[in-house]
């Protein structure tokens, strides 16, 4: 006999602090759900140790039984561009410059997201973080 899968009840994408989830947030968003919120804090804590500091969004699912699965993924584009720059975006993108990242800064974050963009190719996905640094008001230089 094949082995019965669990029933999937619920899939919630967070993003959260990496090594140091705040429980309240987990609350808000899975407290219906029954699931143990303090057992989830700690798996992605540890899951997460080594990326302390930085914003890692994570998908929940949830089973019928109130066990869950966690899948962590690469921090947004944007937070990974600010921490290349040292600051924030522009207040007004296409108008004010908020920073130069230079082309070895864009193949690095590229290299980073690569597996969770739709592309293979490494140049593919630095046009991709090129675009998105633009909207933010960041030139890429030479």
């Amino acid at each position: 006999m094949a082995p019965k899968t669990k029933k999937l009840t619920h899939q919630v994408t967070l993003e959260l602090t990496a090594g140091n989830a705040p429980v309240v947030d987990l609350g808000k968003m899975l407290g219906q759900t029954g699931v143990n919120l303090v057992e989830i804090k700690k798996a992605y804590d540890a899951a997460t140790a080594a990326q302390r500091g930085d914003i890692v969004p994570v998908v929940v699912s949830v089973f019928e039984d109130r066990s869950f699965d966690l899948r962590l993924k690469t921090p947004p584009t944007s937070f990974l561009i600010k921490k290349a720059l040292g600051d924030k975006g522009s207040a007004r993108p296409g108008h004010e410059v908020a920073g130069k990242l230079t082309k070895d800064q864009l193949r690095e974050i590229a290299e980073r997201k690569l597996p969770d963009l739709n592309t293979s190719d490494v140049d593919a996905a630095m046009r991709t973080i090129a675009g998105t640094a633009r909207s933010m008001g960041v030139v890429v230089v030479d």
